[in-house]
């Protein structure tokens, strides 16, 4: 069955969706954070098949998420490194971690993240952009993005 796409939604929860919806594609990139490059060890971390990994690396290299980047020239071998959109996703990966860790990990955390720049173990808080308080379902309201009125002069052109 062929799957609908949301990539052209009104929305950015459902463009994110479409691009990072299946069970692998957070998982190829959260091994991409931990370091990992090459193919082979993907296929090793992740135990999914070469072809579905190949169709995900493709897929996260198209949206400019990760770069396929030669290492080797006789035969020619690539590794994918992270680019800025997809160091970007950390945060989208250290929030799950986070509420995976509360409500999925009855023993504890199976992995801690420490802040290098205090040296503290820490956890994903999504904060108010502008006063810096953590942001709660009953402390925020969706408002649809106001568009700007045209100018007198762009109506009649």
């Amino acid at each position: 069955m062929k799957r609908t796409s949301f990539a052209g939604w009104q929305c950015s929860v459902a463009r994110a969706v479409d691009l990072l919806g299946d069970w692998w594609t957070p998982l190829v990139l959260r091994d991409a954070m931990y370091g990992i490059r090459r193919f082979d060890d993907f296929e090793r971390s992740l135990g999914l098949s070469r072809n579905v990994l190949s169709q995900r690396l493709g897929r996260l290299v198209d949206e400019g998420m990760l770069a396929k980047v030669a290492y080797q020239e006789r035969p020619v071998r690539y590794e994918y490194r992270l680019t800025d959109k997809g160091r970007d996703f950390f945060g989208v990966l250290a929030a799950l971690m986070a509420w995976g860790d509360r409500w999925l990990a009855p023993d504890g955390p199976p992995i801690t993240l420490h802040h290098t720049t205090c040296g503290h173990p820490t956890t994903a808080v999504v904060t108010c952009s502008e006063c810096g308080e953590p942001l709660a379902l009953r402390d925020v309201r969706v408002a649809e993005r106001q568009q700007e009125p045209a100018s007198v002069d762009d109506r009649h052109q």
